[in-house]
Protein backbone atom coordinates (compact mmCIF):
# COMPACT_ATOMS: atom_id res chain seq x y z
CA UNK A 1 0.00 0.00 0.00
CA UNK A 2 1.23 3.44 -0.94
CA UNK A 3 1.73 5.63 2.19
CA UNK A 4 0.09 8.59 0.44
CA UNK A 5 -3.18 6.69 -0.10
CA UNK A 6 -4.15 6.83 3.56
CA UNK A 7 -7.34 8.77 4.42
CA UNK A 8 -5.41 10.74 7.03
CA UNK A 9 -3.09 12.47 4.57
CA UNK A 10 -5.33 15.53 4.01
CA UNK A 11 -5.92 16.34 7.71
CA UNK A 12 -2.23 15.71 8.35
CA UNK A 13 -1.32 18.10 5.54
CA UNK A 14 -3.66 20.75 6.96
CA UNK A 15 -2.05 20.47 10.38
CA UNK A 16 1.42 20.62 8.84
CA UNK A 17 0.51 23.79 6.95
CA UNK A 18 -0.77 25.37 10.17
CA UNK A 19 2.36 24.37 12.08
CA UNK A 20 4.65 25.69 9.34
CA UNK A 21 2.72 29.00 9.29
CA UNK A 22 3.02 29.42 13.07
CA UNK A 23 6.72 28.54 13.14
CA UNK A 24 7.54 30.79 10.18
CA UNK A 25 5.65 33.68 11.81
CA UNK A 26 7.63 33.25 15.03
CA UNK A 27 10.92 33.06 13.13
CA UNK A 28 10.00 36.15 11.13
CA UNK A 29 9.16 38.10 14.29
CA UNK A 30 12.44 37.07 15.92
CA UNK A 31 14.34 38.10 12.79
CA UNK A 32 12.62 41.49 12.72
CA UNK A 33 13.43 42.08 16.41
CA UNK A 34 17.07 41.11 15.83
CA UNK A 35 17.37 43.50 12.86
CA UNK A 36 15.78 46.32 14.88
CA UNK A 37 18.22 45.69 17.75
CA UNK A 38 21.16 45.70 15.33
CA UNK A 39 19.95 49.00 13.85
CA UNK A 40 19.68 50.51 17.34
CA UNK A 41 23.19 49.34 18.25
CA UNK A 42 24.56 50.81 15.03
CA UNK A 43 22.86 54.15 15.75
CA UNK A 44 24.23 54.17 19.30
CA UNK A 45 27.73 53.53 17.93
CA UNK A 46 27.34 56.52 15.59
CA UNK A 47 26.53 58.82 18.49
CA UNK A 48 22.73 59.06 18.50
CA UNK A 49 21.03 59.36 21.87
CA UNK A 50 18.47 56.85 23.10
CA UNK A 51 15.73 59.53 22.90
CA UNK A 52 16.55 60.23 19.25
CA UNK A 53 16.47 56.52 18.42
CA UNK A 54 13.15 56.04 20.21
CA UNK A 55 11.70 59.02 18.34
CA UNK A 56 12.94 57.58 15.04
CA UNK A 57 11.51 54.10 15.68
CA UNK A 58 8.18 55.32 17.06
CA UNK A 59 5.34 54.23 14.76
CA UNK A 60 1.94 55.81 14.31
CA UNK A 61 0.27 52.70 15.75
CA UNK A 62 1.88 53.11 19.16
CA UNK A 63 0.10 55.13 21.82
CA UNK A 64 1.93 58.30 22.78
CA UNK A 65 1.66 58.82 26.55
CA UNK A 66 1.65 62.59 26.04
CA UNK A 67 -1.16 62.57 23.48
CA UNK A 68 -3.18 59.78 25.06
CA UNK A 69 -4.50 56.75 23.18
CA UNK A 70 -5.27 57.27 19.51
CA UNK A 71 -8.94 57.26 18.58
CA UNK A 72 -10.39 55.31 15.68
CA UNK A 73 -12.24 57.17 12.96
CA UNK A 74 -15.88 55.98 13.19
CA UNK A 75 -16.59 56.71 9.52
CA UNK A 76 -13.62 54.60 8.47
CA UNK A 77 -14.83 51.74 10.68
CA UNK A 78 -18.29 52.08 9.15
CA UNK A 79 -16.87 51.95 5.63
CA UNK A 80 -14.72 48.93 6.47
CA UNK A 81 -17.74 47.04 7.83
CA UNK A 82 -19.76 47.81 4.70
CA UNK A 83 -16.92 46.88 2.34
CA UNK A 84 -16.24 43.61 4.17
CA UNK A 85 -19.96 42.77 4.12
CA UNK A 86 -20.17 43.37 0.39
CA UNK A 87 -17.12 41.20 -0.31
CA UNK A 88 -18.24 38.32 1.91
CA UNK A 89 -21.82 38.29 0.60
CA UNK A 90 -20.49 38.36 -2.98
CA UNK A 91 -18.09 35.48 -2.28
CA UNK A 92 -20.85 33.49 -0.58
CA UNK A 93 -23.28 33.99 -3.44
CA UNK A 94 -20.55 33.10 -5.94
CA UNK A 95 -19.69 29.86 -4.14
CA UNK A 96 -23.36 28.91 -3.83
CA UNK A 97 -23.95 29.54 -7.55
CA UNK A 98 -20.77 27.65 -8.44
CA UNK A 99 -21.90 24.67 -6.34
CA UNK A 100 -25.38 24.66 -7.88
CA UNK A 101 -24.01 24.95 -11.42
CA UNK A 102 -21.46 22.21 -10.76
CA UNK A 103 -24.24 19.96 -9.42
CA UNK A 104 -26.23 20.45 -12.62
CA UNK A 105 -23.20 19.83 -14.84
CA UNK A 106 -21.94 16.73 -13.03
CA UNK A 107 -25.41 15.34 -12.14
CA UNK A 108 -24.19 14.38 -8.67
CA UNK A 109 -26.11 15.46 -5.56
CA UNK A 110 -23.05 15.16 -3.33
CA UNK A 111 -21.60 18.25 -5.02
CA UNK A 112 -24.29 20.31 -3.27
CA UNK A 113 -21.92 20.43 -0.30
CA UNK A 114 -19.98 23.05 -2.27
CA UNK A 115 -23.10 25.21 -2.38
CA UNK A 116 -23.65 24.66 1.34
CA UNK A 117 -20.08 25.82 1.99
CA UNK A 118 -20.93 29.15 0.38
CA UNK A 119 -23.47 29.80 3.12
CA UNK A 120 -20.66 30.41 5.62
CA UNK A 121 -19.19 33.59 4.05
CA UNK A 122 -22.72 34.64 3.09
CA UNK A 123 -23.85 34.50 6.74
CA UNK A 124 -20.73 36.30 7.95
CA UNK A 125 -21.26 39.02 5.33
CA UNK A 126 -24.85 39.47 6.47
CA UNK A 127 -23.48 39.82 10.00
CA UNK A 128 -21.20 42.61 8.79
CA UNK A 129 -24.21 44.38 7.24
CA UNK A 130 -26.02 44.09 10.58
CA UNK A 131 -22.93 45.55 12.27
CA UNK A 132 -22.83 48.33 9.67
CA UNK A 133 -26.44 49.28 10.40
CA UNK A 134 -25.86 49.16 14.16
CA UNK A 135 -22.79 51.41 13.83
CA UNK A 136 -24.76 53.79 11.61
CA UNK A 137 -27.55 53.97 14.18
CA UNK A 138 -25.01 54.60 16.96
CA UNK A 139 -23.37 57.40 15.00
CA UNK A 140 -26.74 59.03 14.36
CA UNK A 141 -27.35 59.09 18.14
CA UNK A 142 -24.17 61.15 18.52
CA UNK A 143 -25.19 63.53 15.73
CA UNK A 144 -23.05 62.09 12.95
CA UNK A 145 -25.34 61.36 10.01
CA UNK A 146 -24.09 59.15 7.20
CA UNK A 147 -26.06 59.90 4.07
CA UNK A 148 -25.74 59.92 0.32
CA UNK A 149 -24.12 63.38 0.37
CA UNK A 150 -21.48 62.29 2.91
CA UNK A 151 -20.02 58.89 1.96
CA UNK A 152 -17.89 57.11 4.56
CA UNK A 153 -14.14 57.27 3.99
Amino acid sequence: MNPFETPYIIPLGAFLVAIVAIVSGAVSQAHARRIKAEQRMSMLQRGMTVEQIDQLFKTSKEDDPEDGPRTKDPLRSLGNARRTGIILVSVGVGIVLFGLLLTVIVNERDVLTVAATGLIPLAIGIGFFVDYNLQKRELSRFGLEVGADQPPR
